[in-house]
């Protein structure tokens, strides 16, 4: 069994287009979409429209359930402009995702932490920014789970861990390599470059064995589009993988 899973896609298209290809070449079995699929200042209703007609198991990650949930005036700008492009179809879809899901007998998947949404597994912030976190934090974020393989997204940093006979990966981001956030303290996340992520898990035996890829794509149009939009730090995040 060989699952590739991509997460924080962001409306990023063409980077979406490149890591399938990419995945194509390499072979899967299936594909599994953790969330964040679509906020941003890019091409959501298209991103939307590609992975409805995918039918991949799709998380809602916090962008989705912030679209879901907040009214248009208290949402931000990278919100904002998602639900201005969304259509009946596209917010049927969303209602639909589940924020976890038991994806085979022994693989779990979550956005951020089997708890929560909103929460960074493998990165701890701090009133310093954020860390790479302990084997005893990752261990109190997985609780009760005890699938050999947990797969999460939300960070966007492509992470793998291994505590014990238990598997722990994040895939990285397909379509934004760089961001700043403000919660639980201001932070930023850079992976240093502007390829888009994912991550392929095959199953041999009883271990899985667990790659990360690195996929180039043309992000200039992308950039270009994000600075039209008023969005120059998207712009400079999709170039370099830097947010400044």
């Amino acid at each position: 069994m060989r699952i590739a899973f991509v997460s924080d896609i962001h409306g990023n298209l063409p980077a979406l287009e490149a890591v399938v290809a990419d995945i194509r070449r390499r072979g899967a079995d299936l594909i599994a979409n953790l969330g964040d699929s679509l906020s941003g200042p890019l091409l959501p209703r298209e991103t939307a429209q590609y992975l409805i007609a995918a039918g991949w198991p799709t998380l809602a990650g916090n962008h989705e359930r912030q679209l879901l949930t907040q009214a248009p005036a208290h949402q931000g700008a990278s919100d904002a402009y998602a639900f201005s492009q969304l259509g009946d179809t596209e917010f049927v879809w969303m209602r639909a995702q589940p924020g976890t899901l038991q994806l085979q007998p022994d693989v779990f998947v979550c956005h951020g932490t089997p708890a929560s949404e909103l929460e960074y597994f493998f990165e701890t912030l701090t009133p310093a920014g954020a860390r790479i976190a302990s084997a005893i934090e990752i261990r109190a974020r997985l609780g009760n789970q005890r699938a050999p393989l947990v797969v999460s997204g939300h960070s966007h940093m492509p992470r793998m861990f291994r505590l014990g006979e238990q598997w722990l990966l994040n895939p990285g981001s397909v379509g934004l390599q760089a961001f700043r956030g403000e919660y639980p303290y201001p932070h930023t996340i850079e992976t240093g470059s502007p390829d888009a992520r994912y991550a392929i898990a095959e199953r041999c035996g009883s271990a899985w064995h667990l790659a990360l890829h690195a996929v180039p794509y043309d992000y200039e149009p992308m950039a270009r589009l994000a600075e039209q939009r008023g969005r120059p730090e998207w712009a400079q995040a999709l170039r370099s993988g830097y947010i400044g």
